[in-house]
């Protein structure tokens, strides 16, 4: 009776996911919500895609981006990864008294931005102003709407042995510019996080639709948290290569200075995608035609056997398996 919500449960490794199984999906439970993935997909004149997020990062602004442009960027990606084409956003602010002018306007700005990028418009929302240590600055709440096309099924239920899995490029730069920007850290190449919208990458990858089973944006938790939970919901258990794994020099630094693993770490514009193995190279050399997708790599491949694990193959061979995040890495990353 006497347990509390920790400030790990919002890490996005297992204590979130202890914390929704247990406590706030057994109320909700319904068909459409047990799939689990980024967006519920329901039919409307047609397949609709819907999601929502909030967002509470700190600090609001951060090398390669904001809190207005996170929030917009990681919407669309929801959407996105399960084939929809976004179309409307809402947007609710949370403003704490106080909070100087000039920072909500390079916010407001940033948010412009990103909508005349994607052509995703922000067509109804809400602001409130609270007390003076009520909120931190300001939260974000979002909702996004779009449409997905006709024949186009892409869920983290989906994943067949045999199928590849791509990465669309390097890891951890989110989180680690978080945290270099945070702690006041002076390192000898700067991290920008990779923040970015990645609704264009996955509507060119759509010409591949029939061979895409699955994907997913590994933000919170990083790339062995989302790998992890795609596995259970597929029931299968996915392999990945060590040396296969695109990781930047400055990050793989950063980590080694801050006892950090890049596996765990966020990101805020890249996806995962698990697709027919036969059509795997057509939909990477797609993907490394696109902005967002040049530095896409294979990294590993489906397996049947002990569903729902993750394994990484080291250069040397050997196996080490890898589990949900628990605990937090990063507080506050998103």
């Amino acid at each position: 009776m006497d347990k509390k919500v920790l400030l790990s449960h919002g890490s996005g490794g297992k204590l979130t996911h202890d914390l929704i199984a247990g406590t706030i999906y057994p109320s909700l439970a319904n068909p459409m919500l047990a799939q689990m993935d980024d967006a519920a997909v329901f039919e409307i004149n047609g397949k609709v895609a819907f999601t929502t997020d909030s967002f509470v990062i700190h600090p609001l602004f951060f090398p390669g981006g904001d809190i207005g442009k996170l929030a917009i960027c990681g919407t669309i990606n929801d959407l996105a990864v399960v084939g929809a084409k976004p179309l409307y956003l809402s947007l609710a602010l949370i403003i704490e008294e106080g909070l100087p002018m000039q920072d909500l306007e390079r916010v407001m700005e940033s948010i412009k931005n990103v909508s005349n990028e994607t052509g995703v418009q922000v067509v109804t929302g809400d602001t409130k102003v609270v007390n003076h240590g009520s909120a931190d600055k300001l939260f974000i709440n979002t909702a996004g709407i779009g449409l997905v096309p006709s024949g186009v099924q892409i869920s983290g239920t989906k994943a067949c042995p045999g199928d590849k899995i791509i990465l669309s490029g390097p890891i951890g730069e989110h989180g680690l510019a978080i945290m270099a920007q945070r702690a006041g850290l002076r390192l000898k190449i700067q991290i920008e996080s990779d923040c970015a919208p990645l609704n264009s990458l996955t509507a060119e990858m759509l010409e591949y639709a029939d061979s895409i089973h699955c994907m997913r944006d590994p933000t919170r938790g990083g790339l062995a948290t989302t790998l992890n939970e795609m596995a259970k919901q597929s029931q299968v258990s996915f392999r990945i290569f060590e040396d296969r794994l695109p990781i930047k020099e400055a990050v793989v630094s950063a980590c080694e200075m801050l006892g950090l693993d890049p596996l765990y770490v966020a990101n805020e514009g890249k996806l995962i995608a698990i697709v027919n193995a036969e059509k795997a190279d057509d939909i990477l050399n797609k993907m490394r035609k696109n902005p967002y997708g040049t530095e896409s790599v294979i990294i590993g491949e489906v397996e049947a056997e002990n569903p729902g694990r993750v394994v990484l193959q080291t250069r040397l061979g050997a196996l080490r398996i890898i589990n949900m995040l628990s605990g937090e890495l990063l507080p506050r990353i998103c």
